[in-house]
């Protein structure tokens, strides 16, 4: 019997304001790298609400989704799975400075794009400049693009 290939769904925020962009870093694979907010999907909850909850976990924003960017997929070298990423912009509504981040993430950051690409060495992965390049270049979707039946 063939075993069943499912890619790991992810969400990630590409989140603007002031001609900076949010990301964390983190420790991830035994260094220290830059990534959008972002994480997995989990079975319970929406696409968007995925990226709004990942957001307040690993920054402390409130993030309210306003469209898509993209739907990437990246094979990790490494470890041999696929990412299936959807990338949400959108603006933060608050923020909660008490509130402790994920395990992993050091702190969260806002960079300019110039800054961002200085450090793409310290990337987690290519799609962390992809989505904000595509987010530069305009690229957004309606959110009524997905349909979730209960």
């Amino acid at each position: 019997m063939t075993e069943i290939w499912r890619p790991h769904v992810t969400v990630a925020a590409v989140i603007e304001q002031d001609g900076k962009f949010l990301f964390v870093e983190e420790q991830a694979e035994q260094s220290i790298v830059l990534n959008q907010p972002a994480g997995h999907w989990e079975s319970d909850e929406t696409l968007i609400d995925a990226a709004a909850r990942e957001t307040l976990e690993e920054t402390g924003y409130h993030f309210q989704p306003a469209s898509l960017v993209g739907v990437y997929r990246w094979p990790h070298p490494a470890k041999g799975i696929v990412y299936l990423r959807f990338a949400f912009s959108g603006a933060v509504l608050s923020f909660d400075a008490n509130r402790a981040l994920d395990t992993g993430i050091l702190r969260a950051v806002w960079l300019t794009p110039d800054e961002l690409r200085a450090q793409t060495a310290h990337h987690r992965s290519p799609l962390v400049l992809r989505c904000v390049e595509d987010y530069l270049a305009g690229k957004r979707y309606a959110l009524d693009l997905l349909t979730h039946f209960s």
